[in-house]
Parts: structure tokens; C-alpha cells; sequence
């Protein structure tokens, strides 16, 4: 079997960054479906943010961002994941 390369394709997804500001994940889940942002909940004591995802409840941390994809769906990205993959779009 033979490797074949592959680009990821560019596309904008909505993203917010977790900070110890409960309210910035909140007013973005507000913008995101009911159904998706039903999944999402913080964990008040260590800030901590557990995510309902297609494969599972994935963890997220103060730092990481939460990101809506191109469905709708949501999943938490590691900052220097985040960093590494996306960039700022011009309105």
C-alpha cells in the first residue's frame, strides 16, 4: 500500500479561546445550536471544560479553544494545535 499525500482543505470555523471568564464560552455557545452546545459544560473547580463530541466527551483546558466545524459540531483544539492549523480571518 502506498502513502499518498494530502492538504486539509481551507475552510473558517468559529472558535473561542477558554479563559477563566466563564462567560466567553457561554456567549459563544449562545451563537451555536442548541444541540450542539447541550454537550458543553465547565467544571468549576478546576476550569476545566467537557465537551459531548462524535467520538466521546473530550476534556479541554483554560488555554485550549473550543471550535465549531463546518457542521456545527463541536471539539476542543490545543493552543498549539490551534496555532499550528488555523489563522485569523479578515471581515
Amino acid at each position: 500500500m502506498t502513502a499518498h499525500r494530502f492538504r486539509k482543505r481551507p475552510v473558517e470555523v468559529e472558535a473561542v479561546r477558554i479563559t477563566d471568564d466563564p462567560a466567553d464560552i457561554v456567549d459563544f455557545l449562545h451563537r451555536c445550536e442548541k444541540t450542539a452546545a447541550a454537550g458543553v459544560f465547565q467544571d468549576p473547580a478546576g476550569g476545566d471544560v467537557h465537551i459531548g463530541t462524535l467520538e466521546g466527551v473530550m476534556h479541554a483546558r483554560p488555554g485550549d479553544w473550543i471550535v465549531r466545524g463546518v457542521r456545527g459540531e463541536l471539539y476542543p483544539v490545543r493552543d498549539d494545535i490551534f496555532e499550528a492549523t488555523y489563522e485569523p480571518v479578515e471581515d
